[in-house]
């Protein structure tokens, strides 16, 4: 409700000056406003998010029909369904050591993937850390994880075979040396990169070496060494499909690799994409939880 001053007659003063007009205050109700409808708001952001992949993966798959089409022996989306279809209907059956379902050979491949990536976090984030915090430490790690980052994962194998005398220990041990190198370079950099300010306070206090890490370190570089855990998972199943293709055992780069043997193209075009969905849904999770400790999120 506003308040809108008018012209008024006073009797007193219509005696001496007619003309004189003298204010008064009457009271006006605001318009009323029509109602947002949030039912349209939310629909036209569902719209935006959604219209968009769906019109991708649907011009990814007019390729593949046309692509298939025009290619012999490779499979076009509705064979390829129709394979899903039955291989997913039981995807946990054993009918021997080398011949499990996919089921198996995907879970097999997340605890190879878990084991190295684990023991990536162990050894690279403390890593990170000492390196970012010390300038000896960085100086001196620079020259050896220029040499050894660029290395393909695969030329680790040979080594880890020879080490560990079996192809398990071997595929862990290249998804341990190629996942560690996000987390190190990237929670170096979150600590390097600490305003020199929180370090002089610190020093005035006299916090030993725990409190100056976890009280300053640690919440200022945390988004850092988030997103070198987000890269590190990436690449750690990245390099298992390939790894495992020369080890063999189960999981679904041997699974691929048999399935190539036996010709069987549709269930490699499905393996294709449960590769595909199985690292998104890894990447997404990580993602969800760097969103959680962020500052950002933090404050809303």
């Amino acid at each position: 409700m506003s308040v809108v001053p008018i012209h008024k007659e006073s009797k007193d003063m219509s005696k001496a000056n007619p003309e004189t007009p003298k204010l008064a205050l009457v009271e006006v109700s605001p318009q009323p406003q029509k109602p947002v409808r949030s039912w349209a708001i939310q629909g036209s952001t569902l719209m935006e998010h959604l219209v968009p992949p769906v019109f991708g993966l649907l011009f990814l798959m007019a390729i593949w029909s046309v692509v298939s089409a025009q290619s012999q022996g490779l499979p076009g989306p509705v064979s390829t369904y129709k394979a899903a279809v039955v291989l997913f209907s039981d995807p946990f059956y054993i009918n021997g050591p080398n011949d499990q379902g996919i089921g198996w050979n995907i879970l097999n491949s997340l605890k190879r993937v878990a084991a190295g990536f684990g023991m990536a976090a162990l050894v690279g984030i403390p890593l990170g850390f000492m390196i970012g915090r010390f300038t000896f430490l960085s100086r001196m790690a620079a020259p050896v994880i220029s040499l050894l980052r660029p290395v393909s994962p695969l030329a680790w194998l040979p080594i880890g075979l020879l080490v560990f005398k079996a192809a398990n220990p071997a595929a862990i041990w290249v998804i341990f040396i190629s996942a560690i190198w996000p987390m190190v370079i990237n929670t170096a950099v979150g600590v390097s990169k600490v305003p020199q300010d929180y370090m002089n306070v610190a020093k005035v206090l006299n916090l030993s070496e725990w409190k100056i890490l976890t009280k300053i370190l640690l919440p200022s570089a945390l988004p850092y060494v988030l997103t070198g855990v987000r890269l590190s998972i990436g690449v750690a199943w990245l390099v298992i499909v390939a790894a495992e293709m020369l080890t063999g055992g189960v999981g679904i780069g041997f699974w691929v690799w048999d399935e190539w043997n036996n010709l069987n193209v549709e269930h490699i075009i499905i393996a294709i994409f449960v590769v595909g969905i199985v690292g998104l849904l890894l990447e997404q999770g990580l993602i969800a939880i760097a969103k959680r400790f962020s500052y950002e999120e933090a404050k809303l």
